[in-house]
C-alpha cells in the first residue's frame, strides 16, 4: 500500500465516523501523508451575536483538518495541545477552507500547522497542533 492509499484509507475510517464535521457541512477536499484539506460553509446558524463566524467554528474546522492530517499513518493519533490566532471574522454564506500541513513528526509526536482561509484566499486564522500517537490502528493493513 501506498502512503497516498494508506492516508486516503484512514481518512475514509475516520470519516465514516466524523459525525460532528459532517453535521456542520465539512468535505474533506484533499488527504495525503500529513496534509488535510477541508471546506465548511458558513450557514447562519454559525454567526454569534455580532453576526460573524469568529472562535469556535473556525477552530472547529482547524482542529478537523488537523486530526485527519496526523491521522493519515494508520496510527491512532490525538491532540496534545494548540493554539489558535483569529485574524479575522468570516460573513455568513462564505465557504472556509482549513489546509493542514505537517511540520514535523518524530517517535510519537508530531506539529502540524492549519492555516484557514475564505472562499477569497483571505486567511482568517493560524492554528498549530501537537499530536500524540496512542495504541491501535484505523484498519489492518494486511486485509487490505
Amino acid at each position: 500500500m501506498t502512503p497516498q492509499q494508506r492516508a486516503q484509507t484512514c481518512a475514509e475510517r475516520m470519516w465514516a465516523k466524523d459525525r460532528a464535521s459532517q453535521a456542520l457541512g465539512m468535505t474533506l477536499t484533499a488527504i495525503g501523508p500529513g496534509t488535510a484539506t477541508l471546506a465548511m460553509p458558513v450557514r447562519d446558524d454559525m454567526l454569534n451575536g455580532h453576526g460573524i463566524c469568529h472562535g469556535g467554528m473556525i477552530f472547529t474546522l482547524a482542529d478537523s483538518a488537523f486530526a485527519f492530517a496526523c491521522n493519515t499513518y494508520n496510527a491512532l493519533t490525538v491532540a496534545q495541545s494548540n493554539q489558535i490566532t483569529y485574524l479575522a471574522p468570516a460573513p455568513a454564506g462564505d465557504t472556509l477552507t482549513a489546509t493542514a500541513i505537517e511540520v514535523a513528526r518524530t517517535g510519537r509526536s508530531g506539529t502540524y500547522d492549519v492555516v484557514v482561509t475564505t472562499s477569497e484566499g483571505q486567511k482568517i486564522a493560524l492554528f498549530r497542533g501537537l499530536s500524540r500517537t496512542i495504541a491501535g490502528q484505523h484498519f489492518d493493513e494486511d486485509t487490505q
